[in-house]
């Protein structure tokens, strides 16, 4: 369930009033910071309490940033001038013109060119910025190595998993291969065998064999002698 909404009026009960202040208080300071450090922008804050007391916060000097302010504030009260509108952005062009001729040298300074000019004092300068520039480089590089790393590994994990099922489905496939056969061959010895012991047996009876014409010899003359007479 999310917060309900907040009515902005002044709270009435003092210690309720105190506390909202210190937090809303140093909430804002807190976002101040952060906007001068995340955008390179100069900040300047003051606060009053209903006490009267002060509370402050400028990202370079309140001295700095008021100067800065009043003279902004001037030169646009000018600016209803034409004439002075034109020198203005004259100046701001003048100013950017300079940060840009800055920048650049800046960077080839940093590739090591354009070194002539400089002093000890300055040339350490220059190479603590470089170590500095390099050492930032080198943690962007390791992290992104590292998340790489990570990734890899994830990657690894996953297949040395998948290829961890894929070997148990084959054994699983191999056993029940093998149980198959052998429910298989199995039945198959036992019904051969079944039909071996219970087949019927059958019986042929050879054909007679033609006996030779063979008389003794007595036999043969006693018909010599039958066969004389009748004739």
């Amino acid at each position: 369930m999310g917060r309900g909404k907040i009515v902005i009026r002044r709270i009435d009960n003092a210690t309720s009033r105190q506390v909202t202040f210190s937090k809303r208080r140093n909430g804002l300071l807190k976002k101040a910071k952060e906007l001068a450090i995340l955008c390179d922008a100069e900040v300047g804050l003051i606060v009053f309490s209903s006490t009267g007391k002060l509370h402050e916060f400028a990202s370079s000097s309140m001295r700095n940033v008021i100067d800065r302010y009043n003279k902004v504030k001037e030169e646009h009260h000018q600016l209803m001038n034409p004439t002075s509108e034109a020198k203005f952005w004259q100046g701001e062009a003048v100013q950017l013109r300079q940060q840009l001729q800055y920048l650049q040298q800046s960077h080839r300074q940093l590739l090591g060119e354009e070194l002539t000019g400089l002093n000890a004092n300055d040339l350490q300068k220059l190479e603590t910025k470089l170590e500095m520039s390099l050492k930032g480089v080198r943690i962007k590089k390791e992290k992104v190595l590292s998340d790489e790393i990570s990734e890899l590994q994830h990657k690894g994990s996953l297949v040395s998993e998948d290829n961890v099922e894929l070997h148990r489905k084959v054994s699983h496939l191999v056993q029940e291969n093998t149980d198959l056969k052998k429910k298989l061959y199995g039945s198959t010895h036992k019904h051969r065998d079944n039909d071996g012991l219970n087949a019927p047996i059958s019986l042929q009876l050879s054909q007679p064999q033609p006996q030779k014409n063979y008389l003794p010899p007595e036999t043969m003359t006693l018909g010599l002698q039958l066969n004389s007479k009748a004739s």
